[in-house]
């Protein structure tokens, strides 16, 4: 039996390649349509018995001046043999398909964007919409941006075909992008998600101490609230140095109806090296506070109403370090007279688990070491400019 992987992959990987990718042109804080490209990437995760990886690419096209379509195809392979699965089933391989389609349209100082995404699992079908606008205002130093997703999933569970479950999400978010002089710009966004259906995870269990039986614990399914809605907001802060290089501060902060709460610092550095290399370093911090009802061991079966053990809802936190090179490409080795670039990022990340432990770890049921492992993600990729 199989055990989906959650929180760590849709951040570490679905969040770098929505950030590092330019497929966030699609919420542009601008009121210039952006450039016409061309970007193939390959991305790779490794950590905690999980490896991740596979190619993605993604093209822009105008269809007139003040018209841009976007298309958009990601694919991965996931086998895992992390502490979950281990504990309670066997390692297994899936792959993942997504695919986006999104049309941007300019008016005067206003964007508004569609996009039409669908991800396609064996046992996870999901489909989106979302709608963005975005507003140049005040002598085009300040933009106010709106958008509105809609999610539906459809969750299986491999070896069960009577298993059919469905999940919704809701997302509304705004922000506000201010130049404040020529060289400092500050952003402030802000994103409610509701969420209802069947949330967590059909294959997950949570354990239980039980003395009838000689390992002295048992196992049963998770149970999770059928909603969960959430709050957060964003600051932001690039700042533009004298010698072309930039230094770039996110801080973040969510809050749940599941009494999760979290906050994220990052600070990044660019630096051009002549007229070919740019270096960036990076520094993040995440930490998080559990679930209410997460137990890394419950007392007896069916100990509250509901039950979690999910590593991703316990208290915990990491620490990520990361350095990036891009290349901007001479144009003998470029299409015509067309710009192209590549890069390479690696981010090595920690993760320590506070309230969730290893249980294939010795020291007896409820007294094994803690959990926490590191991560190597790795991304190559290449841009063609039309």
């Amino acid at each position: 039996m199989k055990l989906r992987f959650l929180s760590a992959l849709k951040f570490v990987v679905t969040f770098s390649l929505v950030i590092n990718f330019a497929l966030s042109a699609s919420l542009s804080q601008a009121a210039v349509l952006g450039a016409e490209r061309l970007d193939v990437l390959y991305h790779s995760y490794e950590g905690g018995g999980m490896k991740i990886d596979g190619p993605a690419i993604l093209l822009r096209k105008k269809a007139t001046e003040s018209v841009v379509v976007t298309a958009y195809y990601y694919l991965d392979t996931i086998s895992s043999a992390s502490v979950d699965v281990l504990s309670t089933a066997s390692a297994y391989t899936e792959e993942r398909n997504e695919g986006q389609l999104g049309i941007e349209y300019l008016h005067d100082k206003t964007i508004m964007s569609l996009n039409l995404r669908q991800s396609d699992e064996d046992d996870y079908f999901a489909q989106s919409l979302s709608i963005n606008v975005s507003q140049d205002m005040f002598g085009d130093l300040t933009n106010l941006s709106m958008g509105f997703s809609y999610g539906d999933n459809e969750i299986k569970r491999n070896g069960d075909e009577s298993f059919e479950e469905e999940s919704e999400q809701y997302r509304l978010r705004a922000g506000i992008n201010q130049i404040l002089t020529r060289n400092l710009t500050a952003s402030l966004t802000f994103e409610a998600v509701a969420d209802e259906g069947y949330l967590n995870n059909p294959y997950r269990t949570v354990r239980y101490i039980d003395n009838s039986i000689p390992s002295g614990v048992g196992y049963q399914s998770e149970i999770y609230p059928e909603t969960r809605n959430s709050f957060a907001t964003k600051i932001s802060a690039s700042y533009y140095l004298p010698y072309r290089a930039a230094l770039f501060f996110h801080y973040r902060y969510f809050s749940d109806s599941w009494e999760i709460k979290s906050n994220d610092v990052e600070l990044s550095y660019r630096h051009p090296i002549g007229e070919s290399f740019e270096v960036e370093l990076k520094l993040r911090y995440y930490q998080q506070s559990e679930a209410k009802f997460y137990s890394d061991l419950f007392p007896y079966k069916n100990a509250q109403n509901y039950l979690a053990r999910d590593k991703e809802l316990s208290d915990f936190d990491n620490m990520t370090i990361g350095i990036g090179v891009t290349y901007s490409l001479p144009h003998s080795l470029s299409f015509g007279s067309s710009r192209s670039e590549a890069s390479l990022q690696w981010d090595y990340i920690d993760f320590n688990y506070n309230n969730f432990r290893n249980p294939m770890a010795e020291g007896g049921v409820g007294n094994e070491s803690l959990y926490g492992f590191s991560a190597n993600v790795i991304r190559a990729f290449y841009s063609l400019y039309f």
